[in-house]
Order: structure tokens, then C-alpha cells, then sequence
């Protein structure tokens, strides 16, 4: 196995995509047996277990927010313990909640191309203040349907989606520059624009020519975090990977890998293969935003939903944009360039000094480090090897600082410990590599357990890394866990990198495919959690504050009932009048001001979900009887020792039925109908 190793490390930069995944293959089928021991022997810490144990009532260090990917929801898991702590639904309906079913929350979903109920979601990035995470928010990517979403981290729930118009495959995204100035959203598929708010009808044939990425520029609101889509760049057709933004001398900046720039619409593994090298590019943002403002921008039409959940209603409101502007790099000198970088690079990462790019090379033989100060110079002695669609391009030596040589095979992310050390993730080798920012030479490297994707050091995208913990996110996991059929939970691990030789801690699998990951400082997020929302703050205008005030209406085939829930009841829990075929609204209430006390609520024969009420809040289950009978509805939610007696019935009628609308809670006989709440 290992000449194996040695030999692709030789001829790797002669090595097509196939071989390399035909290798890492072989390396996945015989690592089982091998890797375990090598890991027992020489990785995995001997105080494992007591060093990654949270004892009973403490609490974790660190907060850390892994993407879902296909499932459409970020993850929240405490380190060092491993243990989930929430699903936050982002971009998917939620049945354990009522996200994206109940009424309140449903306008989050809804997209130009309607409601649409699931994405793929790949980036979490905390918010920032002078180059740290800040702890207010979490932007996340939505990769499928074009879209960005804002996490409000007081309540750990999605409170903003923006869908991106002019993408296709929203996935160097979301990247926010370090006060929050903007976050930038860049496309993977290029597409052709009609100029007229949507893609054109082309033939394929005509790829090269007609076909264009973008990168957004959105603009957050310093204080509460609201985002505006400020402008975009229309940018070469290339496919846009990943991307990073600098810090102290680059602050400015923002870096994007690139594959494809042969613009092959086919087969792209062979055909967006076939240059020796594609391109990182560099785009000054604030110049950027410098000519937009200026007036160079242009306005063309769009079509695209901006969904913002009211803080005291919690009902989320849709709104419509019509225009976009838009930068064309051609006509912004200074703002772009190109940098030749290794063919099919992924991760771009910029150490902590803002000094080094990192472009990670999945099909290189070597990471290519370049310079920021050495591509300033450039920029000035206009050390440039031609142009692309008007964008200059630097000749590669003349930003090139080092290469790290014989790193591993296939690698993927890198980030730093703050200590002068950079790790990068080895797919087909199943290792992460520790090298020197000053001499670039390997020190330490590990095997981890299999295909590792991305990595994260709490921090290690920001100035000061928090260099004590490194989560490595796998792609296969046979074997790790107990076996689950033909599908297997992804596996994340947990290496100590305090000292000079990782130490392996913890295995925990993952829900879904995490493709990146967050971390922060528990003290930077818990002491500003919401524990309940104040009743009196509630201005959602079905809300119930007392329970006498509670009401049953029809208005034509609709009926409201503005109900309360508390432990151990709802009021009203009799209620009759309902005909078949109405349209039911159940606006419920939580009366309760206390922590950790919802109330859900669900009915038999419902065809969406059940709805959970958090303490002080309103929320709406929309219900639409098919039949007659007697129809139980309850509390899902465990609150109480009575939680099984918080329940109560509807009577559904036959439509055109002369049974009058009437409820009760307790009372000998229902309210009647010249006295309960009745409009015709």
C-alpha cells in the first residue's frame, strides 16, 4: 500500500480524475484493518475519553454548526463531546416542528419558481466583528435553487432567505467579509443570461459563448442582520468552486477557485481537465462596491423572493425584487484577476496574517501557496501573462511564495491553528496533513477514516484560530459505526492539535453530508439565548393573551379558532360546527413564560404536520376535514406530568349541516351560539 502511495505521488501530475478515484478506491477497500491498528498504535489519544468527556449539568466549549447538504438543515453538536444539540431547519420542511408546514412559515420557502421545499445545503459562516466571529448569525447557502439564509443565533432559527437571481448552483457561497460589510454568494454552473431576468434558450453548441457566472454581493444590515442584494459581478463562464475572503493586509479581498476554464458543457470530467492549470480569482470587493456606488453599475431585470420572518408576529412575509445591478469586470479596472492555480482546485483558504492563499488542488501532486504581497507587487509592475475576457491574468511564478511538496494525494481544505501550522484534508490518501507556514515542509500527518471532505478548526478561517480542537468531516464511513443497511451516517472526528502530533479523540457520526462546518466559543453565543418570548411582545394578530378571550369563527367555508395552550390544557378543547370541506385555522397560543416549555399541536387526519408552539408565541395549523366524526387533537410535546390528558375533540359535520359553530373548555355544556364568536 505503501508504494502504491509513492508511485501516485510520482506520476500525479500526469494522473486523470479516474485513476485518482480508482486509487483512493483501493486505499478505502484496504485501509480497514490497517488503518485501525495504526491508529490505535501511534494516533488515537490515551486519555481519549476523559479528554473529550462533558460530565453530567456542564456544558461544552464550543458550539459547532455543521452543514446537512442533501438534507437541507445545519446541525449544531457540542464540542469536545460529539453530542447533537439541535437541527436547525433551513431550506426543508421540518415535521418535527411545523417549519415550512404551518402558516407562519411557510413564505420562507417560497422561490420564483414557487414553493420549493428542500435544498442542498453546503456552507454555515458565522457573522463577524473586526475579523472574529461575533456570534450574532449564521449565513448558510442554499447550492440547488439559489439561495441565502440567515440563522438568528439568540433562537437558533432561520429568520431570512434571499433567493440569488443570475445563479445556477449557489456554491462559493456565503462569504461574509469581516464587519459584516457584505456577504458574497458566487455561482458553480455558469449559465446564459437573457438579460431579461432569466437564462436564454440557447443551443449547447453555443456555451463558450453565450455563458456567464455571477457573484452577489449582499449587504447586511449591521445591526439586525437584514440583507439587501447590493449588486453583482457578471464574471467568465468558468464553474465557481469555493471561496475565502483575506484579513489584515488583504481585507479587502475575496478569492475564488475556478475549474472548467475550458467551458466544456459535456463530460466535464474529461473536458473541463485539460488545461495544465485553472485560475483562483481575486476580486477587490470593496473597489467593488466602490464603482457600484459610483454609478458604474447597471440595472437589468430580475425575478426573485426576499423571506423575512417578523421577530414578535413570527410570521414570515415574502416580498418580490424586480432589478439587479450589475458590474462587468471589463469596465472595473483593478477589480479582478486571475491567478493560475492547479487544475480542478477546490478549498481556498487565507492563513490567519492575511499574507497566504492556500489553493487546494484536488488532482495536484503539491499545494501551491501564494502570496498577497507578492501579487500587489505584481499589480503594480503589471507582471501579467495576457488576459481573459479583459481580466488580467499574473504570470504564476511571480505570486507564487512555496509549494508544499508531497503533501498527500487529492487534497481538499486547509485551515490553520494560529500557531504558525496549516492542516489540509488528503481524499484519496484518508489523511490530514500538518505543514509549516515557514518552511512549508510536512510535520505531522494522520490517518483518519475515509475520504475526509472538509475540516474545521474552531476559528480557523478568522485571524486568531482557536487552535486546540480540528473536526475532520469523512465521506465513507463502512465500518466506524454499528452497520444500518446499504446507507451509512457520515463519520466527523475529533483530533487534538494543541501539541506537536495530532491525537485522535473522538469519532461521532453526522446527520446527512456535511460539507462544511462553524465553530465558535460557547460564552460568544449561550448567554444571549432566547429562553422565551414575552407574551406581551407577541403581535401576531390571531394571538390569544388570555384565555377568555379565546374565540371559534366562520367566515363562508373558513373557520378560525383562536385558541390558548398551557400545562395541561388547550381552551377551547371542545369545539363544534366545523362542516366538511372548511378550511380550518388553528391559531394557537403558548400562555407559557417559562424555558424550555412548547406546546405542540396536532389533529388526526391532517395532511401536513404538527405545529410547535414555543413559549409566548402564536402559530397557525391549517386543517381541511374530509369526512365526518369526532376528531382528536392533543399536545405532542411532553410538558407536564397530565401532558397525556392535554387534548381535546372537534365535531366535524356533513357540509350544509345546521349544527352552529360552539366551544367550551371544562364547562357543563358548549358555548352557544349567541354567545361564542360567530360572523357569517
Amino acid at each position: 500500500m505503501e508504494n502504491l502511495i509513492n508511485q501516485l505521488k510520482k506520476s500525479a501530475p500526469k494522473v486523470t480524475l479516474l485513476m485518482a478515484l480508482a486509487a483512493g478506491a483501493a486505499l478505502q477497500a484496504c485501509s480497514g484493518d490497517s488503518g485501525k491498528a495504526n491508529a490505535k498504535d501511534d494516533a488515537v489519544s490515551s486519555d481519549a475519553a476523559s479528554a473529550v468527556y462533558v460530565a453530567p449539568g456542564e456544558h461544552d466549549e464550543l458550539y459547532s454548526f455543521l452543514s446537512g447538504g442533501f438534507n437541507g438543515q445545519v446541525s449544531v453538536y457540542g464540542i469536545p463531546s460529539g453530542r447533537l444539540l439541535k437541527i436547525i431547519p433551513v431550506f426543508t420542511q421540518f415535521a418535527e416542528n411545523g417549519y415550512g408546514y404551518n402558516e407562519e412559515s411557510k413564505a420562507m420557502l417560497q422561490t420564483s419558481h414557487g414553493f420549493v421545499p428542500w435544498d442542498d445545503l453546503h456552507h454555515p459562516k458565522l457573522s463577524r466583528a473586526d475579523g472574529m466571529a461575533d456570534g450574532r448569525w449564521l449565513f448558510v447557502n442554499g447550492n440547488n435553487t439559489p439561495r441565502v439564509a440567515r440563522v438568528d443565533l439568540k433562537t437558533f432559527e432561520t429568520v431570512e432567505i434571499m433567493e440569488i437571481p443570475n445563479s445556477a448552483g449557489n456554491h462559493c457561497s456565503p462569504y461574509p467579509t469581516n464587519n459584516n460589510e457584505y456577504v458574497l454568494a458566487g455561482t458553480r454552473f455558469s449559465v446564459p443570461l437573457d438579460m431579461k431576468g432569466g437564462t436564454a434558450d440557447v443551443s449547447m453548441a453555443e456555451y463558450k459563448d453565450k455563458f456567464r457566472g455571477s457573484i452577489s454581493f449582499i449587504k447586511v444590515d449591521k445591526e439586525h442582520g437584514d440583507m439587501e442584494l447590493d449588486f453583482q459581478i457578471l464574471v467568465p463562464g468558468f464553474d465557481y468552486d469555493l471561496a475565502n475572503g483575506g484579513k489584515g493586509p488583504s481585507n479587502d479581498w475575496v478569492f475564488f477557485t475556478t475549474y472548467n476554464t475550458e467551458k466544456s458543457g459535456t463530460l466535464k470530467e474529461l473536458g473541463a481537465s485539460q488545461n495544465d492549470r485553472d485560475y483562483l480569482a481575486a476580486i477587490n470587493w470593496k473597489l467593488a462596491a466602490k464603482y457600484a456606488a459610483e454609478g458604474k453599475a447597471k440595472e437589468m431585470p430580475a425575478n426573485y423572493y426576499h423571506n423575512k420572518m417578523d421577530h414578535n408576529s413570527h410570521i414570515a412575509k415574502s416580498t418580490v425584487k424586480k432589478t439587479v445591478r450589475y458590474l462587468l469586470p471589463e469596465d472595473c479596472p483593478g477589480m479582478m484577476y486571475l491567478i493560475p492555480a492547479p487544475k480542478s482546485p477546490h478549498g481556498i483558504d487565507v492563513d490567519p496574517t492575511g499574507e497566504y492563499m492556500v489553493v487546494n488542488g484536488k488532482l495536484a501532486s503539491s499545494l501551491p501557496v501564494f502570496s498577497f504581497s507578492k501579487m500587489m507587487k505584481a499589480i503594480e509592475n503589471k507582471d501579467f501573462d495576457g488576459e481573459v475576457n479583459g481580466i488580467p491574468v499574473f504570470k504564476y511564478e511571480s505570486i507564487l511564495q512555496a509549494e508544499v511538496k508531497e503533501p498527500g494525494l487529492g487534497p481538499l481544505h486547509t485551515e490553520f491553528d494560529g500557531k504558525g501550522n496549516a492542516y489540509s484534508t488528503m481524499f484519496v490518501s484518508s489523511e490530514v496533513v500538518k505543514w509549516s507556514l515557514k518552511d512549508f515542509q510536512v510535520k505531522d500527518r494522520m490517518p483518519v477514516y475515509y475520504s475526509p471532505g472538509h475540516l474545521m478548526i474552531p476559528g480557523g478561517d478568522t485571524r486568531e484560530p482557536y487552535g486546540k480542537y480540528m473536526v475532520v468531516m469523512n465521506k465513507i464511513t463502512k465500518d466506524r459505526f454499528l452497520p444500518t443497511g446499504p446507507e451509512l451516517m457520515h463519520s466527523a472526528q475529533l483530533i487534538d492539535i494543541s501539541g506537536e502530533k495530532m491525537k485522535m479523540l473522538l469519532d461521532f457520526p453526522t446527520v446527512a453530508e456535511p460539507h462544511y462546518a462553524q465553530a465558535i466559543r460557547a460564552d460568544l453565543v449561550a448567554p444571549n439565548s432566547v429562553k422565551f418570548f414575552k407574551l406581551d411582545e407577541n403581535t401576531h394578530p390571531d394571538a390569544v393573551k388570555n384565555e377568555k378571550d379565546v374565540s371559534v369563527t366562520r367566515k363562508g367555508r373558513t373557520v378560525k379558532i383562536n385558541m390558548t395552550s398551557i400545562r395541561s390544557h388547550f381552551t377551547p378543547d371542545n369545539i363544534e360546527g366545523v362542516q366538511v370541506g372548511d378550511t380550518v385555522l388553528f391559531h394557537v397560543t403558548n400562555l407559557e413564560q417559562d424555558w424550555d416549555v412548547p406546546h405542540g399541536f396536532a389533529i388526526m387526519g391532517a395532511n401536513n404536520a404538527e405545529t410547535l408552539i414555543m413559549p409566548g408565541a402564536t402559530q397557525t395549523l391549517r386543517w381541511v376535514p374530509k369526512q365526518t366524526g369526532i376528531f382528536p387533537f392533543y399536545c405532542t410535546d411532553f410538558c407536564s406530568a397530565l401532558h397525556q390528558e392535554m387534548q381535546g375533540y372537534v365535531r366535524v359535520s356533513p357540509r350544509g349541516s345546521s349544527v352552529p359553530i360552539s366551544f367550551s373548555t371544562g364547562a357543563k355544556k358548549p358555548v352557544p351560539p349567541t354567545t361564542a364568536a360567530v360572523s357569517k
